[in-house]
Parts: C-alpha cells; structure tokens; sequence
C-alpha cells in the first residue's frame, strides 16, 4: 500500500524520484525501492516523506481516516512492523524457491551422468557410415563431452548456492 500510493503521490506533485530524493537527502535508489515494495522507510523517514509531499503519514500508509492520532509514531511504527513482516516473508519465500531451484538441478545432473554412466557411450558402436546415425552420434558425443566437463561445475556452484541459502541471516 505503502509503495503504491508513495509513487501516486510523487508522481501527482510533479516530482521526480531524483528531485524527492534530493529533498530527503538520500540516493534515488531507496526511493525506488520504497515504490517497488523492496524497503520502507524508517518512521523518522516516514515523516519527512509526508511533510516534503504535502501529506499525511496517514495517507502515505493508506488509511481512509484523516484525523491525526494521539500516538502516532506508535500507530506508524506497528504498520512499518507489519510491512517489514510482509517482505521478510516474501524474501524468505524467493530464497526457499531459488534453494529448490539449486537442490532440483543437483538431482538432475546426477541423473544424468547416472544416465551417462550406463549407457556406457553406446553411439560409438554405431555404423557411422549411415549419415543419420553419424549425426545422431556426433550431437549425443557433442553433449557428452560438454555435460563431463561443464556439469561438475554448475553442480558445484549449486551445491554452494544450497549452503548459502541455508545461512541463517
């Protein structure tokens, strides 16, 4: 909610991110990542954005409700809690999904040299002298002799790529 109406508002008094950012003395990027739902502002900042566009916290964070409140560095503070909780969850959602991602392509390579292993290069035995086989036999070496060589590496990769994503943050 946050985002959207940060970038409605931006937009609607004729600013730039640059020229906002410029106002709050920050780089263009935080505000992009404030109008792409990566980050929030911290409550201090959240004040600051409102009083440079003319607006309410209230507004910026999406309330109907324009009367001011009693404590509202607290009310602002629980709504930054729970949008910082939304990212986490969406954070630690990509991280699990890339982590399947790695774990599904360590299975898959080591199916495949299994499949390799047993075949034992049967195309070698193949009579060359007829050109489909020759050219059957020729891709099939051609992507032997690269999966060998590259796969080691990308299951490696994977393998690290896995631990990372493990790491406790």
């Amino acid at each position: 909610m946050l985002s959207n109406n940060l970038k409605r508002i931006r937009k609607s008094k004729g600013l730039s991110q640059e020229e906002l950012a410029i106002k709050l003395n920050i780089v263009r990027q935080t505000v992009s990542k404030w109008e792409n739902g990566l980050s929030v502002p911290d409550s201090d900042m959240l004040i600051t954005l409102a009083d440079e566009l003319d607006t309410s916290v209230s507004v910026l964070l999406g309330e109907t409700v324009m009367e001011p409140m009693t404590d509202d560095l607290k009310a602002i503070s629980e709504k930054l809690e729970v949008i910082n909780l939304q990212l986490a969850k969406r954070n630690m959602f990509k991280v699990k999904t890339i982590r399947w991602i790695l774990i599904t392509l360590c299975a898959f390579i080591v199916l495949a040299f299994i499949a390799l292993a047993v075949m034992q290069s049967f195309y070698l035995r193949w009579d060359y002298n007829n050109p489909e086989f020759a050219v059957a036999g020729t891709i099939l070496h051609g992507f032997e002799f690269v999966f060998v060589r590259l796969a080691p590496l990308a299951f490696i990769a994977s393998i690290i790529g896995i631990v990372i994503t493990y790491k406790k943050r």
